[in-house]
């Protein structure tokens, strides 16, 4: 399994960013995907579900309206589109695969992507 984010970057308060996460080595369609954060001296911290078909999302509640996540399937690619950040947004952004019927656990995740949101 490799997981590989991209898309992080330094972006002033109400910026925008497109994560992407390159999903190898496992059958991607079938899999509900996550994006999940660590801000610097906190925990992991849930941000958003997929389903296998991107057929039903989820979100957390600070993020809700402004963050939007999606997949290809034909391109093994995962993606969270990130407007309105506010810099409470800074973190370290992981794509993972969650562990099934676990609340925040996961089986996989890939080297993170640094969003930094600061003037």
């Amino acid at each position: 399994v490799q997981l590989v984010e991209s898309g992080g970057g330094l972006v002033q308060p109400g910026g925008s960013l497109r994560l992407s996460c390159a999903a190898s080595g496992f059958p991607f369609s079938k899999y509900t995907m996550s994006w999940v954060r660590q801000a610097r001296g906190k925990g992991l911290e849930w941000v958003s579900d997929i389903t296998s078909s991107g057929g039903s999302t989820y979100y957390e509640d600070d993020v809700k309206g402004r963050f939007a996540i999606s997949r290809d399937n034909a391109k093994n690619t995962l993606y969270l589109q990130m407007n309105s950040l506010k810099t409470e947004d800074t973190a370290l952004y992981y794509c993972a695969i969650p562990r099934p019927g676990a609340t925040n656990e996961y089986d996989y995740w890939g080297q993170g992507t640094q969003v930094t949101v600061s003037a």
